[in-house]
């Protein structure tokens, strides 16, 4: 009963009739996204409708930088033991619920405790979260954690109305209420997703947009050809194989940044009962997988030279690639040896896959590869969404996913390969890597962090509960009449200052 009369009551407030020359931006997405909750959320696609939906504590400039959104600045004690926050004042929730240091206080709190949330690891150096004033919240760790502000910078410092919150509890998104650009109007699982313009926003006079939808459209040739005959206005995640088409036609504006992701293969070793196969218990079986691989080729094929072959979470061009361990030239006989030691001549393997035509592809080519080492791979496709929820759940032996990137390396692999991480779909437990992970976080020497993600990486390169194939560039189209969008390396769609003119 509180779940519908908060949502009776918020409907009645929120649902403002557009003016008739409502400027309205269409979005064509590559997956739908899952839960929009930022607590439980773990999809890319997600995270580009929290950029219009979510304003954060901290956000992130097309040069990584860590910059003021919700908080306006911040401080470290001298021990590295204390974060404290200044608030933004005059800042309203979409139900019109006042922004302070207590919903702060309360969004940290559900990420970190709510059953369902998948923030917990990313907090896990918090003690405690304190209003220590009505616009200042300080965080008290449990020892010194360098990665805390970009943590804060995602999902885990998205602050969610605590009315919204207390009412909904684990249904919040159904319906979500933030401090962002745009407030929630509806949602179509696979169909569409609608947002319209909060008419209070702090920073409302530099939203030029009215109304923005995201539709899911998996394949690449579709959203294109939606783009070109005006039903989308933009698209993300254009094919490399369709850049000329959209630098040759007129009427499109093409955009790139090169990502700071990665692309993997999870294997399931300690996820459930599927984890009971030979891929899971034995590393050589992975490790031969993982040789049977001509990442450079596969990269060039299916990204048209856009994408880096890779082996780490971290890209090659990335200061925290770890050199000694260098992308692996395919070897089909150590791998046929691999095979032959761990007591098979062939072995079949299934791999979930996406949907998409890019990815379906990459794993086609995958598939060709290994099975010249003896692997008789089968590709069971599905849509992004279910296939996380597989993971999630163990339901998979090995699985093709992708990870957008984030600007301190932390969020590149510490809640993928620790124990009990959020996002350790693996269920992968190491600890030695635990402890240089954990270290890592601790340390405010670059070097020294470099020092104990090299030491880790050794460790998971041998083991490989991921392997890594690549790295690839984001890239965006769109009608010449949008302007004033900004690509960045985190592959996020930033609405302030976008104009769609007419």
């Amino acid at each position: 009963m509180k779940i519908a009369k908060f949502l009776t009551a918020l409907a009645a407030g929120a649902l403002i009739a557009l003016p008739a020359c409502a400027v309205e931006l269409k979005i064509g997405l590559q997956d739908d996204a899952d839960v929009l909750d930022p607590a439980q959320s773990r999809t890319f696609v997600g995270r580009i409708v929290y950029t219009a939906l979510c304003d954060k504590l901290v956000d992130v400039t097309p040069d990584l930088k860590f910059v003021p959104q919700l908080a306006t600045s911040w401080k470290w004690s001298a021990d590295g033991k204390q974060l404290t926050m200044e608030l933004r004042q005059g800042v309203k929730f979409q139900d019109e619920t006042p922004f302070n240091a207590q919903a702060v206080v309360d969004t940290i709190q559900r990420n970190q405790t709510m059953p369902e949330s998948r923030r917990k690891s990313e907090l896990s150096s918090v003690a405690k979260v304190e209003a220590t004033g009505e616009y200042e919240v300080t965080f008290t760790l449990k020892a010194p954690d360098v990665t805390l502000l970009a943590q804060l910078s995602d999902r885990a410092g998205m602050i969610v109305s605590p009315t919204a919150a207390k009412a909904l509890g684990a249904k919040f998104g159904d319906h979500p209420v933030c401090a962002g650009p745009f407030k929630f109007v509806e949602r179509v699982q696979q169909d569409r997703i609608v947002l319209e313009k909060f008419q209070d926003y702090w920073n409302k006079d530099n939203i030029f947009i009215d109304k923005v939808t995201y539709l899911p459209i998996p394949d690449t040739t579709v959203r294109l050809a939606n783009l070109r005959s005006g039903d989308l206005d933009m698209i993300e995640r254009l094919a490399a194989s369709d850049i000329g088409t959209v630098k040759g036609d007129s009427n499109l504006s093409y955009s790139d940044a090169v990502g700071t992701g990665w692309l993997a293969i999870y294997a399931n070793v300690g996820n459930g009962p599927r984890a009971d196969n030979p891929l899971g218990k034995d590393k050589r079986l992975r490790q031969a997988f993982s040789l049977a691989i001509d990442r450079d080729a596969a990269m060039q094929v299916v990204f048209d030279g856009t994408a880096l072959a890779g082996n780490q979470p971290f890209s090659p061009n990335s200061p925290w690639y770890d050199k000694d361990i260098p992308v692996p030239a395919r070897d089909v006989d150590k791998a046929k040896a691999l095979i032959k030691a761990a007591g098979f001549d062939r072995l079949p393997v299934e791999i979930a896959v996406t949907n998409d035509p890019v990815t379906l592809q990459t794993m086609q080519i995958i598939q060709s590869m290994v099975a010249e080492a003896g692997f008789d791979v089968t590709l069971r496709p599905t849509e992004f969404a279910t296939l996380l929820d597989a993971q999630t759940g163990g339901n998979y032996q090995l699985s093709r996913s992708d990870w957008s990137g984030r600007a301190d390396p932390d969020g590149n692999i510490q809640q993928f390969v620790t124990t009990g991480a959020g996002l350790n779909d693996s269920k992968y437990s190491n600890p030695e890597v635990d402890k240089l992970l954990l270290e890592a976080r601790q340390s405010q020497d670059n070097a020294v962090r470099k020092q104990k993600y090299d030491a880790a990486q050794a460790i998971l390169n041998d083991d490989l509960p991921m392997i890594y194939i690549g790295h690839q560039a984001w890239i965006w189209a769109y009608n010449k009449k949008v302007t004033g969008f900004v690509p960045s390396p985190d592959g996020m769609i930033r609405l302030v200052g976008v104009k769609k003119n007419s």
